[in-house]
């Protein structure tokens, strides 16, 4: 039977589209082709309670596989705990509820040569035709978004002894300041498991991994940690939208096809994490009575420019990190950031700024250089092709 629905790709995104539909259909027509032996790859997804609605934390829930009702942000001159939850995906989790769901309308070890908007060409040559088609194949390449990096190193430990985390350290400032903005983030999976990954905001997206790996054994070090065994790496550069032109961005590729994740910019512009826009897209695409290749791309397109329109404070703000603080004092604008209100800092993840959240956030003492940020309020005019937009609207 001819699908209705072909999602080229198994990573967050697509995944999250296939487990929504079947959730309320269950005998739906899809496949999903993915070139790696699982769904997901190797990557852990992070959100907070406020990212999502009720609604959506309750269908995503089978697939989280860890919660922590506080978490913690360490800077040279501030140290807070914030009491909110805080949740992960690993792609462990993800295929072992997704994949069972999907059965033979999954393809793993699966390369897509071609792409239309009503079909895909394997590598062996197989067409296989379809009423839509989803794109979610990571960045479609380009150079049309100015993007700066949050990349990392991360390495999953075993201790000799408990290391008495009562939840995950989202921030950890107080380590040198080399290569851009560097902080330490570790989410504790049992007493004497943690995940530790060596996070920078970078310009550039390349890192030694032997250096980041000899910094993470030091960390655990200083922390009284003794690691007895490493049992998993995961590595990646999400972007930092600077600015760009998002209809640039969507002419790249093969045209009228959905697009889903990277491919399709939905992520959050300041952090590069995509889980909440991902489950906002796969609640909207499951609530299509009748999917069909056009108007699925005009609903991703629409997403993505909207979100694009909405995020423009955001580019603001990166800009500001990125090019009015230097480098190794780029640390003092999150520490700054989290001396604001709780309600504000859960607003901010979540997309959903008011207009005197927005006020707030550049008011009070300056932690960059006043000229700087004055040149980046100037960029504002030259460098985004939606900054008329740039200041409202309420996700």
């Amino acid at each position: 039977m001819k699908p209705k629905l072909i999602l080229v790709g198994g990573g967050l995104a697509n995944s999250l589209i296939a487990h929504r539909i079947l959730m309320e259909r269950p005998d739906f027509p899809l496949l999903v082709f993915e070139r790696g032996a699982s769904l997901g790859a190797d990557h852990t997804w992070s959100f907070h309670d406020s990212d999502l609605t009720v609604n959506q934390r309750r269908w995503i829930e089978p697939l989280v596989a860890h919660r922590w009702l506080s978490h913690e942000l360490r800077f040279p001159n501030r140290s807070r705990v914030m009491h909110d939850g805080y949740n992960s995906v690993t792609s462990e989790r993800l295929h072992e509820v997704v994949a069972p769901a999907l059965g033979i309308r999954m393809r793993l070890e699966t390369e897509v040569a071609e792409v239309t908007p009503d079909g895909i060409v394997l590598a062996n040559g197989e067409r296989i035709e379809a009423r839509a088609v989803i794109d979610g194949r990571g960045d479609p390449g380009g150079d049309h978004l100015d993007i700066a990096f949050q990349k990392f190193l991360g390495l999953f430990v075993r201790l000799a002894e408990p290391h008495r985390l009562s939840g995950p350290i989202l921030m950890d400032a107080t380590v040198e300041q080399v290569d851009g903005y560097r902080f330490v983030y570790t989410l504790p999976f049992s007493d004497i498991d943690l995940l530790i990954e060596d996070t920078y905001y970078a310009d550039g997206p390349a890192f030694d991994r032997p250096r980041l790996r000899t910094g993470i054994e030091d960390y655990a070090a200083e922390q009284g940690w003794t690691i007895t065994a490493i049992t998993g790496e995961e590595a990646g550069a999400l972007p930092i939208v600077l600015g760009g032109d998002i209809d640039a961005f969507w002419a790249v590729g093969p045209g009228g096809v959905a697009r889903s994740g990277m491919r399709g910019a939905f992520f959050h512009p300041t952090t590069g994490y995509s889980l909440p826009e991902a489950v906002r897209l796969a609640d909207e695409i499951a609530a299509i009575p009748d999917i069909e290749s056009s108007s699925l791309f005009e609903l991703t397109r629409r997403r993505s420019e909207e979100l694009w329109r909405r995020t423009g404070y955001y580019r603001l703000l990166n800009r500001m990190l990125f090019r009015a603080a230097a480098p190794e004092l780029r640390y003092r604008i999150f520490e700054r950031f989290y001396g604001l209100s709780g309600g504000l800092i859960r607003r901010f993840y979540a997309g959903r700024l008011k207009w005197l959240d927005k006020v707030r956030v550049l008011v009070g003492k300056p932690p960059v250089p006043v000229h700087r940020a004055l040149r980046c309020l100037a960029e504002n005019r030259t460098k985004d092709n939606t900054i008329s937009s740039s200041s409202g609207g309420n996700q």
